[in-house]
């Protein structure tokens, strides 16, 4: 179930800096403050927008963690990304009018809605909200060509290093460990998003403790050498 909450100012928000432009001036600052209609409370394993829904709003995800996917022809679930606090959520639905996907909660969350036609108007009167929507745009296609090249030429134990070095360095952004995280997603959904097999993720997760590269305690994962994970990626970044 969604849960409605009150109104939240996103200029006394913690997070604004990670999804609402910054260097705004007061008058533009009250103005992206009429942006969020509601803050709403998704419980972990409900979904916030399923695939065909409508599409009305984006969401700037308060706390918590999602995971977005599809079901393909043959029935099975595919992720297709996972999005932490600070990200903006429901992308997908902008070209058709309707979410391509489903948003599920790994954990209890919440949300600050922001219909879509308000972003439209105020994007109109404040130049940098229109930019600012424009990169997070940018930043998902840069994302999900990572996600392609991850997929097509690289080796297990280079896609599960990739992720684990991406998901610190977007964790750290918010403040949190560079060597500690707590993985909200089973192996299986890991697998799924990297194109892997259950046996193989865990294996690879193994093999990378074995190693010394990190210690694993269940869903705690502690990075013990970074740059061993970096030299088994070893790819040349695209900035």
């Amino acid at each position: 179930m969604l849960k409605e909450t009150i109104k939240v100012a996103c200029s006394s928000c913690n997070l604004r800096e990670l999804c609402m432009p910054v260097g705004l001036n007061t008058q533009e600052l009250i103005r992206v403050d009429e942006l969020v209609a509601t803050r709403r409370t998704v419980k972990r394993g409900a979904a916030l927008f399923h695939t065909g829904e409508k599409f009305t709003s984006l969401y700037a995800i308060r706390s918590g963690f999602f995971k977005t996917g599809i079901t393909t022809e043959d029935g099975r679930d595919q992720v297709t990304g996972f999005q932490m606090a600070g990200e903006i959520i429901g992308l997908d639905g902008i070209v058709n009018e309707q979410h391509t996907c489903d948003a599920v909660a790994l954990e209890d969350a919440e949300v600050c809605v922001m219909p879509f036609d308000r972003i439209e108007e105020i994007s109109r009167e404040v130049n940098a909200l229109q930019h600012h929507v424009h990169k997070i745009m940018s930043r998902e296609i840069v994302r999900d060509h990572g996600v392609m090249l991850l997929l097509g030429s690289m080796r297990a134990e280079e896609r599960l290093a990739a992720f684990l070095l991406n998901l610190v360095q977007r964790l750290q952004a918010r403040g949190f460990s560079k060597s500690e995280l707590v993985l909200r997603m089973t192996r299986e959904e890991i697998g799924s998003y990297l194109g892997m097999k259950l046996e193989t993720v865990s294996r690879t997760f193994s093999k990378f403790a074995d190693d010394g590269v990190i210690a694993v305690k269940q869903r705690n994962i502690h990075i013990l050498d970074a740059d061993a994970l970096k030299r088994i990626v070893n790819v040349p970044q695209c900035h």
